[in-house]
């Protein structure tokens, strides 16, 4: 595992990051690494969302267009 450093934060700064870890019962390094780990997922998540961008198999259909799919692959499974 590696660690990472900030530099040059401002007092004011760290004191709100701290006053707010302490409200959740954390220590200043868990709540920032949650935020840290947070970010990272979010950017895998984009990553995962533009992977989708180019296809043309309905991933743009509005929902009116979507319900009246279901309905109709309803509709067939119950014939």
């Amino acid at each position: 595992m590696v660690a990472l450093q900030i530099r040059d934060v401002p007092d004011e700064v760290r004191d709100i990051l701290a006053g707010r870890a302490q409200q959740l019962g954390q220590s200043l390094q868990a709540y920032l690494l949650s935020l840290v780990t947070a970010e990272a997922q979010r950017a895998n998540n984009i990553a995962l969302l533009r992977s989708f961008e180019n296809r043309a198999d309905g991933t743009c259909s509005t929902a009116a267009e979507t319900a009246a799919e279901v309905e109709a692959a309803r509709a067939e499974r119950e014939r």
